[in-house]
């Protein structure tokens, strides 16, 4: 007689709707022993400024410029920026093998706080609306002229960030990037089915579920996706008919302060370090986009933590995944239960 399968403990695979791609889920891999690369855990800074630190208050720039002794949040336009606004254009080449197209922008930096130990989730609720409403006219100024505008934060070295100061980047770019494209091709295909966004329905179901849920308020839910990859992966999903960051509401934006340093919270809280991630924003295409149809879009940020059993040991990402497809350990069950049952209200480092 067969064994009867158990989601807990046999491999399997789980499709993601918005990409179109599988994952390996193998919840059994999380009882073999690891003598693998340790990272070292992420620890808060012991001072909040440094005058040689290039993000703080007054501190000197690599161009030479000198920040302005900013109280709140700050933004200033990469000094090593990976796209420029006046780039001449490739010459067309007609060969398929050998494409190009021209690629234009502007990356900006932004500032969290001015002290360089208050990470996301020892700012108040207060400072992260200030982020917020930073994030907000950043994009609502940018979307003017560029097809996609990626707010985005990488937390930790483990992240490769190379400067301990909370920031985050916004990357404005004149085409429509591969992973948004293909979220755009997924969920229209999706919308143009079932006349409905995707996203919302994912919603809706899991409110019934209750099985992947880790934060919930009345604008927004923050899920382990059934299909995520990286360990401890999120979404914060809005409830609402949104499909860019800067038609958020008051309401929305200030659900969404509450959300974000809760998450964050548990986030630190589980391995109690400061926790490292990739996450960023994603919404309808603008720009030239910004009049095509986007009914099938739901605004939405994706947390991907590398950080799998503990502060030291995370995941890689190489062979089977870089080859293949992306695999996992525990499920995303085991993982949002594990991120629901941790304190979202007080920091570990808070006594």
């Amino acid at each position: 007689m067969s064994a009867i399968f158990n989601i807990k403990e046999h491999q399997h695979t789980r499709f993601n709707p918005l990409t179109g791609q599988w994952v390996l889920v193998c919840p059994h891999r999380m009882l073999r022993p690891w003598s693998g690369q340790e990272e070292s855990p992420e620890l808060f800074s012991a001072s909040d400024f440094d005058p040689k630190n290039p993000l703080c208050p007054g501190g000197i720039r690599a161009n030479g410029m000198k920040n302005p002794n900013y109280t709140s949040t700050f933004v200033f336009t990469n000094d090593f920026p990976a796209l420029l606004e006046d780039v001449p254009a490739p010459p067309v080449n007609q060969d398929p093998l050998f494409q190009t197209a021209p690629a234009r922008g502007t990356c900006r930096v932004i500032c969290f706080h001015p002290k360089s130990n208050k990470t996301l989730p020892l700012l108040t609720v207060t400072e992260i609306g200030h982020v917020l409403a930073t994030w907000r006219e950043q994009f609502e100024e940018l979307k003017q002229k560029y097809t996609w505008v990626q707010i985005f934060e990488n937390k930790g070295a483990a992240m490769g960030c190379s400067n301990p100061h909370p920031h985050c980047q916004i990357w404005a770019c004149s085409f429509l990037p591969s992973e948004p494209a293909t979220k755009d091709k997924y969920l229209r295909q999706y919308f143009e089915k079932n006349g409905r966004p995707l996203l919302l329905d994912y919603v809706e179901k899991e409110l019934l579920k209750r099985e992947r849920i880790v934060i919930e308020n009345r604008n927004w839910l923050v899920v382990v996706p059934f299909w995520a990859s990286w360990p401890f992966e999120t979404m914060i999903i809005s409830r609402r008919d949104t499909k860019r960051f800067d038609e958020l509401t008051q309401e929305q934006s200030e659900d969404l302060a509450i959300v974000i340093k809760e998450l964050t919270t548990k986030y630190d809280n589980l391995f109690k370090c400061s926790f490292p991630y990739s996450m960023g924003w994603h919404g309808a295409p603008t720009g030239a986009m910004a009049n095509d149809n986007s009914d099938h879009w739901t605004l939405h940020a994706i947390y991907y933590p590398p950080l799998l059993r503990s502060a030291t040991v995370r995941k890689f990402m190489v062979g089977f995944e870089l080859l293949c497809q992306a695999q996992r350990d525990l499920t995303a069950e085991q993982a949002a239960e594990r991120l629901r049952e941790l304190d979202g209200k007080r920091h570990y480092s808070i006594q």
